[in-house]
Formats: structure tokens, C-alpha cells, sequence
């Protein structure tokens, strides 16, 4: 008998993360920025990494990117047996900073992928939230200009 496929994990939301899981299940990427230096940031946080217990405000991101970094994962984690190998990566936002995300639309090969190809954020349903995800994003080749 074969055991039944573990579903996806699913987040759980905490007060300082709301304002980003309520932006994704509108199909928004909102990220913080520092209210003092204007610089953008992730992962969502209480003070500014940039001044002393400086205030942050959310603002919505473009959605769009570049690949900086990716590895190919060939070990099925919890909800991922049916899609192995996939691509976990890190994408370089156009307002500057970095996200860990899964590529979609793509082969997970490495003849597939090249650093700086334009992606484009996508949201996938998972247990009442919505995760962030990256596409290629052909409309958009000047982001790799």
C-alpha cells in the first residue's frame, strides 16, 4: 500500500507578519521599508535593520525580480514527493532586497536557468494562504539588462 501524499506546509501568520499574508491573498507582494533611510528589507520585523528601533512602514512591491541564486533539489520535502527535482532560489526584487522562493514554469535544469533572468511573483493557494512563488517573466527582459 502506498502512503498518502503529505500535504504542503503551511505558514502560520504572527502579528508582525499579517500586513504580508494579507497582501498575497490579494495577489500582492508587500515587503517593509525603513520609515528614516528609505531602504527596502525582508523578512518582516518589528524596528528597521537600519537605524536603532527605527520605525517601518509595508509598501507593495512590483512583484517582479531577478534570479540571483538557485539550487536544483532532488530530496523530496514534506508535500514535494510528486515534484521532485525543483527550484528553490533566491530572487534579487527590483526594489533591491533578496526572497527565497520556488521557480514554477520552468524545467529544473541548470541549461534552463541562467543568474539575472527576469521573474515575475505568482501566488499559490496553500491552507488559506497564499505563498509567494517566481515565473519567468518574459514581458519584462530589461530587468536583466
Amino acid at each position: 500500500m502506498v502512503a498518502p501524499a503529505k500535504p504542503k506546509p503551511v505558514p502560520v501568520p504572527t502579528p508582525t507578519t499579517v500586513p504580508y499574508w494579507e497582501g498575497t491573498a490579494r495577489g500582492e507582494l508587500w515587503i517593509q521599508r525603513c520609515v528614516t533611510t528609505g531602504a527596502y528589507f525582508t523578512y518582516p520585523r518589528r524596528f528597521s535593520p537600519y537605524v536603532v528601533n527605527g520605525e517601518v512602514e509595508w509598501v507593495r512591491a512590483s512583484g517582479r525580480g531577478t534570479l540571483y541564486s538557485y539550487v536544483v533539489n532532488y530530496l523530496p520535502g514534506p508535500g514535494y514527493a510528486d515534484e521532485v527535482p525543483y527550484v528553490i532560489a533566491i530572487v534579487e526584487l527590483e526594489e533591491g532586497p533578496r526572497v527565497l522562493a520556488n521557480l514554477h514554469e520552468l524545467d529544473p535544469d541548470p541549461a534552463a536557468l541562467s543568474i539575472g533572468m527576469p521573474l515575475r511573483a505568482v501566488f499559490e493557494p496553500r491552507g488559506g494562504l497564499s505563498i509567494v512563488q517566481f515565473v519567468p517573466d518574459e514581458k519584462n527582459t530589461e530587468v536583466a539588462a
